[in-house]
């Protein structure tokens, strides 16, 4: 009888990885796991217990890889517009996992898309305030209106839907980067929703 084949933690977690980013998370089966791996679904029971402590094992390994997307928009000339754009990136070269961080409904209070959303300001919030010279309060209003923006046309491309070129994506996105960012330094009371919105609104308007 031929030995069973051994395989790491990490390697299962690898070959779990690649069946979501081919095929979705919904394919990431005990079934799959064994194709993927050519061997008996047992290994896989063996390390991980269940298939839902692997499933969760392969969503951390997304994370890490949209991580690495997020910190290198952080790290380019305008750390907003960077992020951005890495982000919309990440939605075109790994629509799977996009789908599977951004777009699945979460199953326990640690996953779905809000959760996603809280990691991410984690990331991003103290380098925005950093650079922007803004306070924390400030810079989680300002990441969470970029978020909303950038995750609705990361949605767009995913779903096939999005009519925009990346240039005319970047000139949004700084466009909506630029107001945002002025308002909270130029609005006093800005970021906690404590100004007169219709006064500024007749100021802009001309009216009396």
């Amino acid at each position: 009888m031929p030995p069973r084949k051994k395989f790491t933690r990490e390697e299962m977690i690898a070959a779990g990885l690649r069946i979501v980013r081919a095929r979705g998370i919904e394919a990431l089966t005990a079934k799959a796991m064994s194709i993927e791996l050519n061997t008996s679904t047992q290994p896989v029971f063996t390390c991980f217990g269940t298939m839902d402590v692997l499933r969760s094992e392969v969503r951390a390994a997304a994370q890490a890889i949209y991580d690495g997307y997020a910190m290198a928009g952080l790290r380019q000339e305008v750390p907003m517009l960077g992020y951005g754009m890495q982000y919309i990136r990440f939605a075109r070269e790994e629509p799977q996992l996009y789908r599977l961080l951004f777009l699945t409904a979460p199953e326990t209070c640690s996953s779905g898309v809000m959760e996603a959303m809280r990691h991410s300001g984690q990331v991003v919030v103290p380098i925005m305030a950093q650079v922007y010279r803004i306070s924390e309060q400030d810079a989680i209003v300002y990441f969470r209106s970029m978020w909303l923006a950038v995750h609705s046309l990361s949605t767009l491309i995913v779903t096939g839907s999005c009519p925009y070129t990346d240039a005319q994506i970047r000139q949004m996105l700084t466009g909506f980067s630029l107001s945002t960012c002025k308002a909270i330094k130029e609005i006093p009371g800005f970021a906690s929703g404590d100004y007169d919105t219709d006064a500024l609104f007749r100021a802009l308007t001309g009216r009396d």
